[in-house]
């Protein structure tokens, strides 16, 4: 089959732009004919909460990526479709993540069903940060498409309020294998000038209030906790005002116990955060799936995650990781209990059995039985 993916790409960075090479590369192995068509405006620069939308670095030399598409130019959109056609793509692959984007791939979407069948890849149809008019917007980009994938059976669940097309399908986010080999724990912490002795919990990806760091802070001002000789590693760019964070590390007294690398992260330094861990921290009060997970999976990294969308269903409680409620105190309880237990040797062997169920060619596999032949 020749496929189109629609959505973010290099130069693009993060971690939905990481997807999309990652699935492209997936369907080529698989045997199909692929290539991205991705944004040239993504957002506007004053709604971008980071410092930069961009990569640096060279681009992934085995991708055909094609940047024609501005979120905003309704232009854009009617020409983008145009050379989309031109192609004659078996099929075309949308990436949902957000509102705002619903006009301009929601258009696409009706332009391109004329010639061609159309799924969405839905991150989330209910965003986690709500606005006025989000439901309408969902509502008109659902409505142009013959099928969904979805990450997390909450939004498998939410589609069914959005449309009753039954062409969808629940496929776990597969793994992040793009960020290098593991490597060990003792090289990966000198790398990062971090002390080789000692107990590290790592906060990756972009920090917003949905995702609780908040909530991990305050588990770490735990009486319990402040005793043992846990450090936090908070590794991602502040998406919003860092005052309230560093006012939580003030309060609780947790300045030499918070290592602040609050700058984004590029994709060659991933992999020493994550080896230098002992264990995966997502405190989010929202979730839907997450690509941390399937990043700690790729780097046999046992998870504490939080009772909130589809978290559960990828880390099996007390097995891989755990699964508690989204409070500081619950928090604080299961990080004690994985360093004094010394919980790390079982869960690591439980998550390298656990990731077999995300490989890409079973995500591929299951997205292709939507295509109607």
């Amino acid at each position: 089959m020749k496929i189109i993916l629609v959505g973010p790409a290099y130069p693009l960075r993060g971690g939905i732009a990481n997807f999309n090479e990652a699935l492209c590369r997936a369907l080529t192995k698989a045997g199909h004919t692929a290539k991205i068509y991705s944004f040239s405006l993504q957002y506007p620069s004053f709604l971008f909460p980071g410092k930069t939308q961009y990569e640096t670095g060279a681009g992934p030399a085995d991708l055909d990526i094609v940047t024609c598409l501005n979120s905003i130019n309704p232009i854009s959109w009617y020409s983008t479709a145009r050379k989309i056609k031109d192609e004659k793509p078996d099929l075309v692959i949308l990436r949902y993540w957000l509102p705002f984007m619903a006009p301009c791939l929601g258009t696409l979407a009706r332009l391109l069903r004329k010639h061609t069948q159309v799924i969405a890849i839905t991150d989330n149809i209910i965003p986690h940060e709500k606005r006025p008019g989000d439901t309408a917007l969902s509502r008109y980009f659902v409505k142009g498409c013959d099928g969904f994938v979805a990450m997390s059976r909450s939004v498998l669940d939410e589609l069914s309020h959005f449309t009753d097309n039954t062409n969808k399908i629940f496929l776990p986010h597969p793994i992040y294998d793009q960020f290098g080999e593991a490597i060990g724990k003792a090289e990966a912490r000198r790398h990062l000038n971090l002390k080789e002795e000692g107990n590290y919990i790592l906060f990756f990806g972009f920090i917003r209030r949905y995702k609780g760091l908040d909530l991990l802070l305050e588990a770490m001002g735990d009486e319990q906790l402040k005793k043992s000789s846990v450090q936090l590693i908070v590794a991602g760019e502040y998406y919003e005002d860092d005052a309230y964070y560093e006012d939580i590390i003030r309060k609780h007294g947790l300045q030499d116990r918070v290592i602040l690398r609050t700058a984004y992260i590029p994709s060659d330094e991933v992999r020493y955060y994550f080896c230098a861990s002992d264990l995966v921290v997502q405190p989010y009060r929202s979730a839907t799936q997450s690509g941390v997970t399937q990043i700690a999976y790729h780097f046999d990294k046992p998870m504490l995650v939080t009772n909130v969308g589809g978290l559960a269903e990828i880390v099996p409680d007390k097995k891989a990781g755990y699964v508690v409620e989204p409070n500081a105190p619950f928090i604080a309880s299961a990080i004690e209990d994985f360093f004094e237990q010394h919980r790390a040797e079982t869960f690591i062997a439980r998550v390298k059995e656990e990731k077999k169920r995300f490989l890409w060619s079973a995500f591929v596999e299951g997205l292709l039985t939507l295509v109607r032949r």
